[in-house]
């Protein structure tokens, strides 16, 4: 029985058809001046054994990353199983295409039902987790752009450094800063009063169990294999992006390195707070074809709707999947 306030119900739903809508502008905007027909033409030339190899690469790469958040877990002393892992991971890709970014609270809550390890605590690996991959992104992206700048850094600095100056620079460091003032004195007035107020002390437990999440990535057994684990992954991520430029032949002189610079493009699109990257996700992917590659609208957006509906597709099913699996393992229960 949900205990959420009518209000706090209003305002969830609120954010939801914001993100909603801001997903369909972004849809509007890839899909404006789009010749259906030759999208249409473009869809038909692609070779669907290549999108098959790429959906099967992406359910590898969810099972291996469920292997290295499990390996992070293991520290903190809970029998944490393979499959609940890999569902947790799966539940999670589910609900992002319902709630942007709620994913991550999902699966924490499978591994909390299944293993018993406090929810802040598994928060705490998350936390970890995701920060790797953005350093892991930071540094591919940064990688190809140096070794490409030619190729890659007009559109860089262009479209994204550029844009995100022009709209956030301004007030980025005074926001930034009081943010982080903010938070530092919460902490301060927590620890402070930990002790004398039940909340604060709950505030403080949870804080507690965030960090220990974290430092259990530090002290997790075969540190080697945590990294070859992230090495795997974006290899998987690179296979998808190229097997995609495989099967699509109006892209098809695409090389690998192509396959690595769409693959981070697309990675900026997933992490956009819209539904399962619905709209930002081929935005950017057409807008990078076209200014890189010189590669019409119609054409790039229909490589963009291949790639991610491929992508979605496989993450739903699996999703699906376990959500179905742990239903019928609680009535079993």
């Amino acid at each position: 029985m949900s205990h959420k306030s009518p209000l706090k119900r209003l305002g969830a739903a609120f954010k939801y058809a914001l993100l909603l809508a801001v997903a369909a502008v972004l849809l509007y905007a890839s899909f404006r001046g789009v010749v259906w027909e030759d999208f249409k033409a473009a869809i038909l030339t692609t070779d669907f054994r290549w999108i098959s190899l790429s959906m099967f690469a992406g359910i590898v790469a969810f099972w291996i990353r469920a292997l290295r958040w499990r390996l992070i877990m293991l520290p903190l002393g809970y029998k944490v199983k393979r499959r609940d892992a890999w569902d947790g991971i799966n539940i999670g890709y589910l609900t992002n295409f319902a709630i942007p970014r709620a994913g991550e609270l999902a699966r924490c809550g499978v591994i909390t039902k299944s293993s018993g390890i406090p929810f802040e605590k598994v928060a705490g690996t998350v936390v970890l987790e995701r920060s790797t991959d953005l350093l892991s992104l930071a540094i591919i992206s940064l990688s190809v752009v140096l070794l490409e700048w030619r190729k890659f850094g007009n559109f860089i600095s262009r479209e994204i450094i550029t844009a995100i100056e022009n709209r956030f620079y301004s007030g980025f460091f005074w926001i930034t800063g009081a943010f982080l003032l903010s938070f530092a004195v919460f902490l301060y007035i927590v620890y402070r009063l930990r002790k004398r107020h039940k909340f604060f002390r709950k505030i403080s437990d949870i804080v507690k169990g965030v960090f220990a999440g974290v430092a259990s990535g530090f002290s997790m057994p075969r540190k080697w294999l945590f990294f070859l684990y992230t090495l795997l992954i974006w290899t998987l991520y690179w296979l998808m992006s190229y097997t995609t430029i495989l099967a699509f032949p109006a892209v098809g002189g695409l090389t690998p390195v192509d396959a690595l610079f769409l693959m981070i493009v697309g990675g900026f699109g997933w992490v956009v707070p819209v539904q399962g990257g619905i709209g930002a996700y081929h935005f950017i992917i057409s807008l990078a074809l076209a200014s890189v590659y010189s590669v019409g609208q119609t054409t790039g957006i229909a490589f963009a709707a291949i790639s991610h509906e491929s992508q979605a597709v496989t993450m739903i099913v699996c999703g699906g999947i376990s959500f179905i699996t742990l239903s019928l393992s609680k009535r079993k229960g």
